[in-house]
């Protein structure tokens, strides 16, 4: 190692430019992460650090001894660590399902890549650490200004900065706007023949990819069968909708969700009821008579869905753990669970058996094949579009669209959906996989589309969230509902504006990390922040 040293120019054999070096390299991958830039933006941002660094002598030797004190802004670098990780998994950083997925449960998740990521994460901060505190303390300039710097840090932190917009919104009027606006899901009149309900979620297929221009025609499958019903094109993601369990409540109880909170009594603990404070889809058919089941390939345990299902009028909730005893091959599974060609025939088999039963029924199916960052396509896709080379989600989006396509017409030909509305919808919006800079180019919405029930094929042009997916629903089936809203959600076959339309996404999302009057009212019934279980938490109309 030595001898590897000498053979340096003189400038690199200390450790100041190496630690300048770490720190540049670290900044500028920050900067190209954070901003959703080419990750070239790295190159220029190293070498204008180093160049500065160059400039004014960072670090350089000095006749005052090198201090022994320790970085106030290591915990802050830490943090920004954290986000930065979170921005390169993700896409865009959701704070609430940072807290949500803590408080509901992750042990049984299926990212065991993003673990190894993590991983390289944490010991890649390791030699920024040591590189920043060497640089406070061999450059007296940077120890004057660092406990500003770390000020600096923990205040542009988007993690810290949601959590301080939460809090102040405690002590103003403000945190009750959303909830003000909140209607509770109430069936005024049902059909004389109630229809079946069969929801396919399709894990982070949205409607994006249906631009053929930036895909091509990867959604062409979906395309098709939307030419038979009615398709909702410009359904938007509020903050607090953007990870599954987000979106499947946002389109089930009209409602964004909002993590138990900072307060909740076992924050580290699984819940143990998800959303108990209002009712949703599930709850609203149970009372009607339906027989419900939920169907995913992953475990039911992960972030609270089996608790959601189970606390919402389902009784049946099924995933990993009770569908893989009944797969011909139980040790053909990913990293979360079963393939979707799988999950599909264990799916018609359940609707052959609540078909066969008396009274309507709903069955509730999340895949999982366009999970990111790479998708899972099953080895039916494998034969029809040829070898999966592990990283191009546009394969697993095609592969998807295609077994969605195949499934709805493999019950329609069994006679399975006759008397039933059938709706395909994407549980939120992609996260970063290896089509980002294409899907972020423009516009986004989410997928939703309504099929069967005597519904006029058509398309509609709106302006809503998918909050607005469970009034679309209800009166989708033929149900009369309040005012043609429920929750948050406006019905889209309603001459009536829906929050977005009224408001603007803009505004909805500012409301949302002030309000707490609605996050009181979702968690209903659970000790969280001194609110006692048998409080009701009533809107203007409610309390009249």
């Amino acid at each position: 190692m030595k001898k590897l040293l000498a053979t340096l120019p003189a400038t690199w054999q200390g450790p100041r430019w190496w630690a300048l070096l770490v720190l540049g390299l670290a900044l500028g991958y920050a900067t190209a992460t954070v901003t959703q830039l080419s990750h070239w933006v790295l190159v220029p941002v190293t070498a204008a650090w180093l160049m500065m660094a160059h400039t004014l002598r960072w670090g350089a030797r000095s006749p005052q001894p090198a201090s022994r004190t320790w970085p106030w802004s290591l915990l802050p670098l830490i943090l920004w660590g954290i986000y930065v990780y979170l921005a390169d998994s993700f896409g865009i950083v959701d704070l609430g399902a940072v807290f949500f997925h803590l408080q509901a449960g992750i042990s049984e998740h299926g990212g065991g890549e993003r673990t190894l990521v993590g991983l390289v994460y944490t010991l890649a901060m390791l030699p920024i650490l040591a590189s920043f505190t060497w640089l406070v303390r061999h450059d007296r300039r940077w120890r004057l200004v660092e406990r500003l710097l770390a000020l600096a840090l923990l205040a542009s932190n988007p993690l810290l900065y949601g959590i301080g917009q939460r809090g102040a919104a405690v002590v103003t009027e403000e945190g009750a706007w959303l909830d003000q606006r909140y209607v509770a899901p109430v069936i005024l009149e049902a059909p004389e023949a109630p229809p079946n309900l069969l929801v396919l979620y399709l894990e982070s297929l949205e409607r994006t990819y249906a631009d053929r221009q930036r895909f091509d025609d990867v959604y062409a499958p979906l395309g098709t069968l939307g030419d038979q019903g009615v398709v909702f094109e410009g359904v938007r993601q509020v903050d607090n909708t953007g990870w599954t369990m987000a979106g499947m409540i946002a389109s089930q109880c009209g409602v964004p969700l909002m993590p138990a909170g900072l307060l909740h009594d076992s924050q580290l603990e699984p819940l143990e009821r998800v959303v108990p404070g209002v009712n949703c889809l599930g709850d609203l058919l149970a009372d009607q008579g339906y027989e419900l089941t939920y169907m995913g390939g992953a475990s039911k345990a992960f972030a609270g869905k089996g608790r959601f299902y189970q606390g919402h009028g389902f009784s049946r909730v099924l995933g990993r753990d009770d569908l893989t005893p009944r797969l011909r091959s139980p040790q053909d599974l990913n990293s979360w669970g079963l393939f979707d060609d799988d999950l599909y025939a264990l799916t018609v088999e359940e609707i052959r058996r609540l078909d066969a039963r008396p009274g309507p029924w709903g069955l509730v199916n999340l895949s999982l094949a366009t999970h990111p960052p790479y998708g899972y396509p099953p080895g039916e896709c494998r034969q029809r579009q040829g070898e999966f080379d592990g990283a191009d989600i546009l394969y697993s989006v095609e592969c998807s669209a295609r077994m969605a396509h195949d499934l709805v017409k493999r019950l329609a030909g069994e006679g399975l959906l006759e008397n039933t509305l059938v709706v395909i919808a994407s549980d939120h919006l992609s996260m970063r996989v290896s089509a980002w800079e294409q899907l972020t180019a423009g516009p986004r919405s989410n997928t939703f589309m309504l099929l069967g029930n005597d519904l006029t094929p058509r398309r509609m042009k709106v302006e809503a969230s998918t909050m607005d997916v469970l009034p679309t629903i209800l009166e989708g089936m033929g149900f009369t509902i309040d005012w043609h809203r429920a929750g948050l959600g406006v019905s889209l076959f309603a001459d009536e504006p829906t929050l977005v339309e009224e408001h603007g996404m803009a505004t909805l999302n500012a409301r949302l990390k002030r309000e707490t009057a609605l996050h009181e009212r979702l968690w209903q019934g659970l000790d969280i922040g001194g609110m006692a279980p048998d409080e009701v938490s009533l809107s203007p109309s409610e309390g009249e």
